[in-house]
């Protein structure tokens, strides 16, 4: 049997409501140094929001972030995989659905994130990806 996410996932992701602002999307962002949030309604998964959504999907689209909520410009019931998947039932998901991050779920609840750059640290420590992925961010 292949290492399962909770290995090598991300622990005690960041969540929001899906009903928070952008601006507090990106805020949580900075302050926790990651480019994902993953948006609940109460203690279930219903969304994630990005980096890229917020840059591609609020501020190009001329939207006010402070007024946007995350779950308008956020991906809503995203595909998500649970910490006893394997690495390889996460990169089938994320090959098959052209997706490089998932959220880890238990009954419904976020308990961690797993992203393109976790799997490459861990299957392909040599490879450039692992390298950028493993690299402190530059500020």
């Amino acid at each position: 049997m292949g290492q399962t996410i909770r290995d090598i996932m991300t622990p005690s992701p960041a969540t929001l409501p899906a009903d928070a602002s952008v601006v507090e999307a990106a805020r949580v962002m900075r302050d926790n140094d990651v480019g994902d949030v993953i948006l609940v309604d109460g203690d279930q998964v219903c969304g994630i929001i990005t980096d890229r959504d917020i840059a591609v999907r609020a501020v190009a689209e001329g939207g006010d972030p402070a007024q946007l909520q995350a779950g308008d410009v956020g991906t809503l019931d995203p595909t998500c995989i649970t910490s006893d998947d394997t690495a390889e039932d996460a990169l089938r998901l994320m090959r098959g659905q052209a997706i490089r991050r998932l959220p880890v779920v238990e009954g419904g609840r976020p308990v961690g994130i797993i992203t393109l750059g976790d799997l490459s640290i861990e299957r392909e420590p040599d490879s450039a990806l692992a390298d950028i992925s493993a690299a402190p961010p530059n500020s």
